[in-house]
């Protein structure tokens, strides 16, 4: 571009006469001594670069900068391959240019660029997204390039996002004999998982927590399954109202969705398990109780979920002391224990005929009342024997749900420790 400019006198209208003469005609040359020298330009969101020989002396030209057109000089044609819109960045007509040479040209960019994102761990990810730098006429030959530099920048953001890092690496496109460079910015993003955790996850282990104190409501006595009905479809219309936070894109299902899953499965499955545990103390239309099953549950599970085994309860049997020795006739056992007096053959033999007649009259009623307070003794027999299995299956419907809650506390425990160490795994990004 030739020597240092001389100025005539230190004004604005000098400056720009020398820079009409030297410099704004070869505005759609770069500014090199030669095609085969590369010219520099320093990306630093704004964008820099010298132009070869030209200078001015401040004291004779009276200013160290000065704003020129963009359309009078050389501007590199810089753009963003991400670039996803229509650019509708604010127009800035001038750049600055220093008397060094530098050109400095600080025009705002809106960008709107494309970014895949890794929701796999919503709300605590961490997405790697690129703006690329790059010129489309790039190089002057196999020889001649431009070369862009990287430079570090500060970047502000709002929203739901935080800027963790910034890495700039540079890129060599190589086509046929030209080379074409790049530069990519790697912005590290970190979404705030706060507004999240508040409205979905929190209000989800709240729900979680009330199933699992539904525990403590004792099933033969209150209606659980219909207090964890009504749990169930209080989550699910928690789910449909909060589904519009939740990302719709994406390759991988989010481990909240699988949060919210396992959530839900876990409910259906208390109540399962309280409709189970009903049937069970319900079980007087059961019959007797099979050995086994008593054995299993009321001696070896009963120990094993720390509840005291049922104690068997001994029958008690009355007979009644049998009186007519000499008859033959054995009469059932009642519960009412007494000593029937009845006279023997020779003591009857000698009786007068009227005597007879009553004696026996009294000891056929006597017989009567023997069969009825036999079968009142069976049927208190059955009555006890009936209340006695009733315990037994609610002792067993006891010992059940206890296992089973103990069961249900296990998996959600390491269920949910796993799907936290997967979220603390993920977001271990250091900056």
């Amino acid at each position: 571009y030739g020597a240092m400019l001389n100025c005539t006198s230190p004004t604005p209208r000098s400056l720009v006469a020398d820079l009409e003469k030297d410099l704004f005609p070869y505005r759609q040359v770069r500014p090199v001594k030669d095609f085969s020298s590369p010219l520099n330009i320093t990306l630093d969101i704004t964008v820099e670069w010298d132009i070869d020989g030209l200078s001015w002396d401040v004291q004779e030209c009276g200013t160290e900068k000065v704003s020129v057109l963009r359309e009078s000089i050389w501007v590199p044609d810089v753009h963003i391959a991400e670039f996803m819109e229509e650019d509708k960045s604010p127009r800035t007509p001038y750049v600055y240019l220093y008397n060094t040479g530098g050109v400095f040209d600080d025009r705002p960019i809106r960008v709107v660029s494309s970014c895949k994102l890794d929701i796999y761990t919503f709300p605590f990810d961490i997405q790697n997204c690129t703006l690329t730098f790059g010129s489309y006429v790039m190089s002057q030959g196999s020889t001649a390039e431009d070369v862009l530099q990287e430079s570090r920048e500060v970047f502000e953001t709002n929203g739901e996002w935080d800027l963790a890092d910034i890495q700039a690496v540079p890129f060599t496109l190589s086509l046929g004999e030209d080379d074409y460079l790049e530069i990519k910015y790697f912005l590290i993003l970190r979404r705030k998982p706060l507004n999240y955790v508040v409205n979905l996850l929190i209000p989800s282990c709240f729900l979680v927590t009330i199933d699992i104190f539904s525990f403590m409501l004792p099933p033969h006595s209150v209606d659980r399954s219909s207090f964890k009905m009504t749990l169930i479809l209080g989550y699910t219309v928690f789910l449909l109202i909060m589904n519009d936070l939740l990302p719709v894109t994406g390759n991988q299902t989010p481990l909240i969705n699988v949060f919210f899953s396992v959530s839900l499965a876990l409910m259906v499955a208390s109540l399962l398990e309280t409709v189970l545990i009903t049937h069970i103390q319900l079980g007087s239309s059961h019959g007797a109780i099979p050995d086994w099953l008593r054995t299993l549950v009321l001696q070896y599970m009963a120990i094993l979920v720390c509840l005291p085994p049922l104690k068997k309860k001994r029958a008690v049997t009355v007979f009644l002391n049998p009186s007519a020795t000499g008859t033959g006739v054995s009469e059932p056992a009642s519960p009412v224990a007494g000593v029937v007096s009845v006279r023997g053959p020779q003591e009857l033999s000698d009786a007068s005929p009227a005597e007879k007649t009553t004696q026996d009259s009294v000891l056929e009623e006597l017989r009567k009342l023997s069969r009825h307070l036999a079968a009142i003794r069976v049927q208190v027999d059955k009555h006890f024997q009936g209340n006695h299995s009733m315990q037994e299956w609610e002792m067993i419907g006891r010992v059940v749900d206890r296992f089973l809650f103990g069961l249900y506390i296990i998996f959600i425990t390491v269920t949910f420790i796993t799907i936290i160490a997967i979220w603390i795994w993920n977001n271990s990004y250091v900056a």
